[in-house]
C-alpha cells in the first residue's frame, strides 16, 4: 500500500511517502526550492518521493493532507468577525490565503497527480503531529502531548496511544497557545516568527530568568495544565504584522534582552512540566511522545524525564509542520485502516541522494584514505563541509549535510559563527559524540532524544575541558550520539579516527548552510555554500575539494 502525505500553505511544506507503512522518502520543499521555510505546494518534494519509491501517481492508494482547511477557514472567519474592525488586515490576508490556496488544496493535489478526488483524505493537524511521534516510536503504548502555534483551532492536544490507535482526551484552542506566547517574545527580541525561536532558546543561556513574574502576567495555567493568555498583551488575533500590544512593550521595554529570553524559556519549561505532570496523573502512562513545533525546544525536552514522572520520551525529529506529512500518512495507515505492523524509526536519512558531478574539481579517495585525511585535517583546525548519502529530513544536520570542526579549540565557536555561518555570536554548536563515551562527557537523562539532537543536557567537567567549543554558556550541550560500527556512511568513522588521533571522542557538528538559507541538498548547493563561506575543505561523497 502506497500513501503520500502532504503539508503546505503555512510554513515548512513537505511531502512523505509510506510503502506498506514504512517511511520510504520525506523532504521539505525548501531543500529543492532553496527558499527557507517554503510554504508553497510541494511539487518538487512530491515528485522526489514518487521517484525514490519507483512509482507513479496511479500507484498511490491515498494522498493525505495534514490538516482540515475548512475548519481552519472557520477559525479565520470567526476570529476576524469577533475582532472587527481591528482585524481587517488579518481577515483580508486569511481569506485571500484560504481562497487562493487552502480551500482548493484537493484540486491542487488532484491536478498535480492526476488522481481522483476520492483518494484524497484530510487529518486534523494535531492528530498528524501526534501520529508522527507515536507510530515511529519504540512504544506499544504512551501518553501524547502536542504543542504548536495553532493548527485549525487547536494549539495543543493530549491523549493516549495504544497499538494502532490514538485516543484524544483534551485540547487547548486558539488564541491560547504556548507556541504563540513564545513567538511573541521571538518577535519582541527582534527575530522572525517561525524561524527565530531557536535563537531565543540560545540567547537564554546568556541571561538570568529575572523576569519570570513579568512573563507570568501574560498567562494563567489552569489545574488541568492548559494555559489562558491575557489577550490585552497580544494582537496576533487581530493583525498579520504584530504579535503584541503596547501594553506588552511597556512591560518589557528597557530590560536586558538576554534576561527576557531566559525568563520566557524558564516559563515555557515550567508550563510544559506542569502540563505533563497533570497528563500523567490522568493517564498513568510511563512513556510519552511529544509533537508539534514546541517539541523542538531541546532545552525543555532535556528536562522532561528529569522533572516529570515519565520514564521514556520520543519525539519525531521533524516535529513541526514538515513532519505533518509523515504523521498524516501514518494516521491513515494505522488508525484509519487498522494496519498493525509498525516500523520503528531507524534514521532520518529520507531525503534525496545525488550523484557527484563528473566535472567536479576534486580528488577522489577511498573510504579509508578519506577518513584518515579528514580526521587529520580536523585535528589541525580545518573546517569541513561534509556531504554524503541521502539528505536528512527535519531541521537538524545529523552527518549527511553537516559542517564539522575541532571542538577542543574554545575559539572555534566564534570562528564558525563569524566566518562560516555569518550568524549571531551567541548561537551555540552541537557535539557529536561516540556512543561508548557519551555518558562520560554528558549527563544524559533520555537516550531516545540523542540520535537526533532533540535534547539538551548538562556537560560534565571533562567535556568543558576537552571540548569547550560545543559547551554552551550555561554548561549544556545539544547532543548527537553515534556508533561508528552501525552509523550509515563514513561520518561516524571520521569521528572514531579523530578520537584515535586526539583522545577526544567529540566533533563540532552544525548544519551545512549559511544564515538565512536552507540546509544544502545537492552537490551544487554544497559547492555554492563552500565558495561563499570560510570553509577550508568540502567533502562530496568520496571527493575532496580544497581552496
Amino acid at each position: 500500500m502506497n500513501i503520500l502525505g502532504i503539508a503546505c500553505h503555512y510554513h515548512e511544506a513537505s511531502a512523505a511517502l509510506l510503502v506498506d507503512g514504512k517511511i520510504i522518502a520525506a523532504s521539505a520543499e525548501e531543500r529543492f526550492s532553496r527558499k527557507k521555510h517554503d510554504a508553497g505546494f510541494p511539487k518538487q518534494a512530491i515528485d522526489f518521493c514518487l521517484k525514490e519509491a519507483g512509482i507513479t501517481p496511479t500507484d498511490l492508494d491515498y494522498v493525505v493532507f495534514y490538516e482540515k482547511p475548512l475548519v481552519k477557514f472557520e477559525r479565520t472567519l470567526t476570529v476576524s468577525l469577533n475582532e472587527f474592525p481591528r482585524s481587517l488586515p488579518f481577515f483580508v490576508e486569511g481569506v485571500s490565503n484560504a481562497f487562493s490556496k487552502k480551500l482548493w488544496i484537493a484540486d491542487a493535489i488532484a491536478g498535480h497527480l492526476n488522481i481522483p478526488r476520492n483518494r484524497i483524505l484530510f487529518v486534523p493537524q494535531h492528530l498528524s503531529h501526534a501520529a508522527a511521534s507515536y507510530y515511529p516510536s519504540p512504544f506499544e503504548r504512551a501518553a501524547y502531548l502536542t504543542l504548536d502555534a495553532v493548527g485549525e483551532w487547536s494549539t495543543g492536544s493530549w491523549g493516549t496511544a495504544r497499538g494502532t490507535k490514538l485516543y484524544p482526551r483534551g485540547e487547548m484552542r486558539f488564541p491560547h497557545s504556548v507556541g504563540l506566547l513564545y513567538s511573541a517574545f521571538t518577535s519582541f527580541l527582534g527575530f522572525e516568527v517561525n524561524d527565530g525561536e531557536y535563537k531565543v532558546m540560545g540567547m537564554a543561556a546568556y541571561g538570568e530568568p529575572k523576569h519570570v513574574d513579568r512573563v507570568g502576567k501574560l498567562y494563567t495555567q489552569h489545574a488541568d495544565g492548559s494555559i489562558a493568555l491575557d489577550m490585552s498583551y497580544f494582537c496576533f488575533h487581530q493583525s498579520n504584522k504584530r504579535m503584541y500590544t503596547k501594553k506588552f512593550e511597556l512591560l518589557f521595554n528597557g530590560l536586558n534582552r538576554f534576561d527576557i529570553a531566559a525568563s520566557i524559556q524558564k516559563c515555557t519549561e515550567d508550563i510544559i512540566v506542569n502540563m505533563l505532570t497533570r497528563i500523567y496523573k490522568k493517564t498513568h502512562e510511563e512513556n510519552l511522545v511529544f509533537g508539534g513545533g514546541v517539541a523542538l525546544n531541546s532545552v525543555a525536552n532535556g528536562l522532561i524525564t528529569k522533572r516529570t514522572p515519565y520514564k521514556h520520551l520520543f519525539i519525531f525529529p521533524a516535529s513541526g509542520d514538515d513532519g505533518g506529512s509523515v504523521g498524516a500518512a501514518l494516521y491513515v495507515y494505522h488508525h484509519v485502516l487498522g494496519n498493525k505492523k509498525r516500523h520503528q524509526l531507524e534514521n532520518v536519512f529520507l531525503g534525496k541522494q545525488f550523484p557527484v558531478p563528473q566535472q567536479i574539481q576534486g580528488k577522489k579517495m577511498s573510504d579509508a584514505v578519506l577518513v584518515k585525511y579528514i580526521s587529520d585535517q580536523l585535528s589541525k583546525g580545518k573546517i569541513v563541509g561534509w556531504f554524503e548519502g541521502r539528505a536528512e529530513f527535519g531541521p537538524r544536520a545529523l552527518g549527511h549535510r553537516s559542517i564539522l570542526a575541532d571542538p577542543r579549540r574554545a575559539g572555534m565557536k566564534d570562528i564558525v559563527n563569524a566566518r562560516i555561518k555569518f550568524r549571531e555570536e551567541f548561537r551555540p554548536f552541537a557535539p557529536v559524540v561516540l556512543q561508548r563515551f557519551a555518558k562520560k562527557y554528558f549527563d544524559i537523562t533520555e537516550d531516545n532524544l540523542t540520535p537526533y539532537m532533540l535534547g539538551t543536557f548538562a556537560s560534565k567537567l571533562i567535556a568543558k575541558h576537552q571540548a569547550p567549543a560545543v559547551v554552551h554558556e550555561d554548561g549544556t550541550s545539544r547532543i548527537q550520539i553515534v556508533d561508528a560500527k552501525t552509523y550509515p556512511g563514513t561520518y561516524a568513522r571520521v569521528l572514531e579516527a579523530f578520537y584515535q588521533k586526539t583522545g577526544v571522542p567529540i566533533l563540532l557538528n552544525t548544519s551545512f548552510n549559511l544564515k538565512g538559507e536552507p540546509i544544502v541538498n545537492s552537490p551544487a548547493d554544497a559547492l555554492s555554500t563552500f565558495k561563499r563561506s570560510g570553509l577550508d575543505i568540502l567533502v562530496l561523497e568520496n571527493y575532496v575539494v580544497t581552496k
